[in-house]
């Protein structure tokens, strides 16, 4: 592809990298880590640079459910992976929180509104397209909100609201976080 340069970003939540605009293909890339069933947590520390002590203390504190014969699904891998992605940027009660606010208790999936996959992967694509979120147009911040959960079908009446409100505050999150480093990158270019 001469004259494309392709943007490799690290994918929210983890230490991987890929271009931006594969964003909508990472479901299926995180997808086939799970071909032969769960991960380790060994694994689960090398996608998300978390030591392995603070996701097992996670497991204790009933923000996840706990791994089946030491192995991780996909869904406990992405709620791993959200809690991390927001707490640089918010308090861990307004995590579990908003967490709660979808999918009610946390250490189990029975009452979920949405699957945790679902919930990331949709906020991937939406951080992959930050600048139609973050602009003044509330149409274009609808329909971009409306794409990314495309797939999602409704459990319960409102449900798709109650997912579009905690992705507007993920994303804003995540944002805070991102602008948050690059001043303390600034910074330390200073020195």
């Amino acid at each position: 592809m001469e004259g494309v340069i392709l943007m490799n970003w690290t994918i929210p939540g983890t230490v991987l990298t890929a271009p931006r605009d594969d964003a909508g293909h990472i479901a299926e890339q995180f997808q086939a880590m799970f071909y032969g069933g769960g991960i380790v947590l060994s694994q689960v520390s090398a996608i998300t640079g978390l030591e392995s002590y603070i996701i097992q203390n996670w497991v204790k504190r009933g923000f996840l459910s706990p791994p089946e014969k030491k192995k991780y699904t996909l869904r406990q891998l992405c709620r791993i992976i959200n809690i991390h992605m927001l707490k640089s940027a918010l308090p861990m009660e307004r995590i579990c929180g908003l967490l709660a606010y979808i999918n009610g208790q946390l250490d189990s999936e029975q009452d979920d509104t949405i699957d945790d996959s679902q919930l990331y992967f949709a906020f991937v694509r939406l951080a992959a397209r930050v600048d139609h979120l973050i602009d003044d147009d509330p149409t274009q911040r609808e329909q971009t909100l409306e794409d990314s959960l495309r797939s999602y079908a409704e459990p319960v009446p409102g449900a798709k609201e109650r997912v579009k409100k905690v992705l507007q505050i993920m994303l804003t999150a995540w944002a805070a976080a991102q602008v948050r480093r690059a001043a303390e990158n600034m910074v330390q270019e200073l020195k």
